[in-house]
């Protein structure tokens, strides 16, 4: 099922989208552009390729845990 969208662009990237995709085919150039980019399978790769990277996670749990003092204790 296909549902409308509008969104708004740039002149110029309307007009290269035009020239690319022809005005029928805009959408289904976008919608293959953005496809890919909404997987959950994606997404859970990218969320563990995260948890490998062993600095960044350090990096967060330090961020974290100095937040937790920011906290209004009187809630």
């Amino acid at each position: 099922m296909q549902k409308e969208l509008t969104i708004n662009v740039d002149e110029r990237v309307y007009d290269q989208l035009q020239r690319i995709g022809g005005p029928e085919d805009i959408s289904q150039f976008i919608e293959s552009l953005i496809l890919p980019q909404l997987t959950d399978a994606d997404l859970e790769s990218g969320y563990h390729q995260m948890a490998e990277d062993k600095t960044r996670e350090a990096e967060a749990l330090e961020w974290t845990e100095a937040m937790i003092g920011d906290i209004d204790a009187t809630r």
